[in-house]
């Protein structure tokens, strides 16, 4: 199913306020809650990806915001551990600082993330809850669903969801990805899992852990293994198993230009369209690409209309 050919221009910046929180597991996080005027107990929450990403620096945070709060909801989109490349994450009762960004998170860690974001709005009076992931926030959503299958949220939007795993795989070859999961595992069993890749293998700073999380045919991130699909290729024991455990009512999207499906985006929803349970459903956006850029507020209100 198609989507959108128009882009529609944006309004007014919303007003919006700082919100500090705790993670389930004590790290301190960071995010923006918009409102509408009228009183709501409906709430969107929003998974940012991963490579540098920040909901701060964002041009579509006020983009999607005053579309969701003009359709009623409130919106929070908040900076996970993941956030930006590298940076010192505080725990709540500790002086002690640990490595976040994405050179070291493991998607896991999305667990307490989310746990705390919901905690933050069911304490201001926030019960019908809505989860919406771009990119490997989209990953995250079905590792959340995996490792709290009974949790708050009423549904799932996931945005591009992406295989990393697979781009590695392409990039470095067979041997080259072998040897590359072997040298991780080695590093990590040597207690020097936070020593950074070289430069050959990430022009980004990552860490041996964070790659193994990345890389790992049968580890959480490997949620979307299109390589696997389109290509025939084998890595995994089980591909797309926490997509296919997805029990919530869940919308998929993918931009038709996403420069990161391989180049054939029909085929990769075909692939999950074939697998999907009764209660999610899956459109393409007509003239978008990975980030939806320039697609902002119809995407909006497409997710808007969606959970109406």
């Amino acid at each position: 199913m198609a989507m959108g050919r128009n882009e529609k221009a944006a309004g007014p910046e919303p007003l919006c306020r700082l919100i500090r929180f705790d993670a389930a597991d004590g790290v301190d996080l960071a995010g923006l809650l918009y409102e509408p005027p009228r009183k709501t107990k409906r709430a969107i929450v929003w998974l940012h990806g991963t490579g540098g990403a920040s909901i701060f620096d964002s041009r579509r945070t006020n983009l999607l915001a005053a579309e969701f709060v003009a359709a009623g909801f409130a919106y929070f989109p908040f900076n996970n551990r993941g956030a930006h490349l590298v940076r010192r994450l505080r725990r709540k009762g500790t002086k002690r600082s640990v490595m976040g960004g994405a050179g070291y998170e493991k998607i896991r860690d999305c667990v307490p993330d989310i746990d705390g974001a919901v905690r933050e709005l069911r304490r201001r009076g926030y019960t019908e809850l809505h989860l919406v992931g771009h990119s490997t926030g989209a990953n995250k959503i079905a590792v959340y669903d995996h490792y709290k299958p009974r949790n708050a949220f009423r549904s799932y939007i996931l945005l591009a969801g992406g295989d990393d795993t697979g781009l590695f795989y392409d990039q470095l070859g067979p041997s080259g990805f072998a040897r590359t999961l072997a040298k991780a595992r080695e590093r990590i069993k040597a207690r020097k899992g936070d020593e950074v890749v070289p430069k050959s293998l990430s022009t980004l700073p990552m860490s041996w852990t964070a790659v193994y999380d990345i890389m790992n045919p049968n580890g959480d991130y490997n949620v979307f293994p299109f390589l696997e699909a389109l290509r025939g290729v084998r890595l995994s024991k089980k591909p797309f198993r926490y997509f296919r455990e997805l029990h919530k009512p869940a919308l998929v999207l993918y931009g038709d230009r996403d420069e990161y499906a391989w180049g054939d985006v029909s085929r990769s929803v075909s692939v999950l369209s074939e697998i999907a349970g009764p209660r999610v459903e899956l459109a393409i956006v007509e003239d978008a690409d990975h980030g939806f850029s320039g697609r902002e507020v119809e995407l909006a209100e497409l997710i808007a209309n969606w959970l109406a």
